[in-house]
């Protein structure tokens, strides 16, 4: 029969997005924002929990053994390090002395977990944390074009080197710093090859600066080489919208958020244009915070995103 599909084919797309991986952020059971909201708890722990969840690969924790331990660590239990972040440090009027060292350090210790990608943001800071979900109004501080230019600037050549090396470079937009509103996102990436900085889309802290995450994922199309998945609860982020939960950190205390698919994302929109973009990238799940243990809520958000993948996949 012309044009049926194969066997195999049928066999081989059991899910949508089929080239993706999929991993989860560590920040769930160790918050570096708020360590006080997580117990303490060993690397080797969290590794297991992310193993047994069924999740490929997860970012580096300061927790995790380096070396050949965590080679073993990691291939004991089929995981990858799929990222490293890197903080930017920057003023108004851009990176300070120092910052791009700090790059380059994330970068080589990136190289030396074997991981994949690099994923660059800026901290968050006295600045904008007050202003954390309501971004894009008047009186708010913002980065100097020029700033934009000097971080663009850093950022090429950070990821040339990144490159170089076989990493990827992707630039993490965030909350309660100089880069949260789609505006700032889009002048930054105005500014920066996309062939060097890359995106790193994260779709929740994304709709908190104001944004459509799935119109950013056809603005920004190929450009996007690295995913996180990351569910807001309307009901904080309404409050942080009118500062009655006031700035990012007290939004991290009131959970703003939750489980891939209780909260604002349309989860399988977002998915279904990854998979028509036949993204090939990390899609990594991320909740900063949760009032629930931290295995309970990333068992919840991989069930959601399994359970789209495979209606999507037909």
């Amino acid at each position: 029969m012309t044009g049926a599909p194969t066997i195999e084919a049928a066999v081989a797309r059991t899910r949508a997005i089929p080239r993706a991986k999929i991993g989860i952020v560590h920040i769930l059971w160790a918050n570096d924002d708020l360590p006080e909201l997580t117990p303490p708890i060993d690397g080797l722990q969290i590794l297991d929990e992310i193993s047994r969840l069924g999740y490929e690969g997860t970012q580096l924790a300061g927790s995790f053994p380096r070396g050949a331990a965590l080679d073993d660590a990691l291939a004991a239990r089929s995981l990858r390090i799929a990222e490293v972040y890197a903080c930017i440090e920057c003023d108004g009027d851009g990176p300070v002395p120092g910052a791009l060292e700090v790059g380059r350090a994330k970068l080589a210790e990136l190289h030396a977990v074997h991981g994949d990608t690099l994923v660059a943001a800026l901290p968050v800071g006295p600045a904008r944390i007050p202003w954390g979900g309501r971004a894009d109004g008047p009186g708010v501080p913002r980065m100097t074009e020029a700033g934009f230019r000097r971080l663009a600037g850093l950022l090429e050549t950070l990821g040339r080197e990144a490159a170089d090396l076989g990493h990827v470079l992707a630039f993490h937009n965030h909350v309660g710093t100089y880069v949260e509103t789609p505006a700032e996102v889009d002048l930054l990436f105005s500014m920066s090859d996309p062939a060097i900085v890359g995106s790193c889309l994260d779709v929740g802290h994304y709709v908190l600066g104001g944004g459509d995450p799935v119109a950013a994922l056809a603005r920004y199309g190929d450009r996007i080489r690295h995913f996180h998945l990351k569910d807001v609860d309307p009901t904080v982020r309404a409050a942080m919208a009118t500062g009655e939960v006031d700035g990012f950190l007290a939004g991290l205390r009131s959970r703003v958020f939750c489980e891939a698919g209780r909260g604002l994302l349309d989860v399988r929109a977002l998915l279904r244009s990854l998979d028509g973009m036949d993204y090939a990238g990390w899609l990594m799940v991320e909740q900063d915070t949760s009032w629930r243990p931290p295995s309970e809520s990333a068992a919840m958000s991989r069930a959601v995103v399994d359970l789209i993948l495979r209606e999507l996949a037909g």
